[in-house]
């Protein structure tokens, strides 16, 4: 055999190689995945939208450049007049700049916004899509639907300092026939902050009182609390009650 012939027996599975490609990837499969947990929550007078950002693409690739987000609303009509699919349905209620989140909340992967636009007796229905630095849009999220009812009074509230804990006293207001009074959300944070969007309690207090136990010593804490209600099948909370304040106190 001659040098020719081994060398070409030698390139010709490198050739064959060659014009072998990867699985070819769909270009739908690198849009970000849909937004699946975007909820709304009545927070006194306004609405709070919450959705996790997507960290993966639609074909399970990681999600490396996204921009931001668009929320939209559209306010629900009588069966006979809706029609979700009509291109005048959904408006545009926020665009969000994932590098600048103006007049909005983070939360680790957790993203909240308020819509203060909304009127009582009327549903609202929303949904969200996430886009790209090239402008690719993700797949629309679930549809998350409310209806705005008239929010539960709050509690007048007052804080006591001891050298263990801070007491908080409720002192409540009445419940309307059509709610029912579920307890109380406390929500406390460091005077010179703002108040965050979580209570600081597991589950809603039904007690007069709440003790906070989970407090350093040297640091003033501001409070706020909450009515909580079933009303139209839903959780209903109050406007934030008066804000008061504490710090423990020296031990004896």
């Amino acid at each position: 055999m001659n040098k020719a012939t081994l060398l070409l027996i030698i390139m010709l599975p490198l050739l064959a190689a060659c014009g072998k490609k990867g699985p070819l990837v769909p270009p739908e499969a690198l849009v970000p995945a849909a937004v699946n947990d975007l909820f709304v929550a009545q927070k006194g007078e306004y609405f709070q939208l919450s959705w996790s950002e997507p960290t993966r693409e639609v074909g399970g690739g990681r999600l490396t450049n996204l921009a931001g987000f668009e929320l939209f609303r559209r306010e629900m009509l009588p069966p006979a007049e809706d029609c979700e699919q009509c291109p005048t349905a959904y408006r545009l209620l926020k665009k969000i700049d994932q590098d600048y989140l103006r007049d909005v909340d983070r939360r680790g992967n957790l993203l909240l916004v308020n819509d203060n636009g909304v009127e009582t007796g009327k549903t609202y229905q929303y949904k969200v899509i996430s886009r790209k630095k090239d402008g690719t849009p993700s797949p629309e999220s679930n549809r998350a639907r409310r209806q705005k009812v008239n929010p539960p009074l709050p509690p007048e509230v007052k804080a006591t300092s001891q050298a263990t804990s801070i007491v908080i006293e409720l002192n409540p207001a009445q419940v309307a026939p059509a709610a029912v009074l579920s307890g109380y959300n406390i929500y406390r944070w460091r005077t010179g902050q703002s108040i965050p969007p979580f209570p600081l309690n597991d589950k809603p207090v039904t007690g007069s009182a709440f003790e906070d136990q989970r407090v350093e010593r040297g640091v003033t804490y501001s409070y706020a609390v909450r009515t909580l209600v079933k009303a139209a099948g839903e959780d209903v909370e109050s406007a934030p009650s008066n804000q008061v304040s504490g710090a423990l106190t020296e031990p004896d």
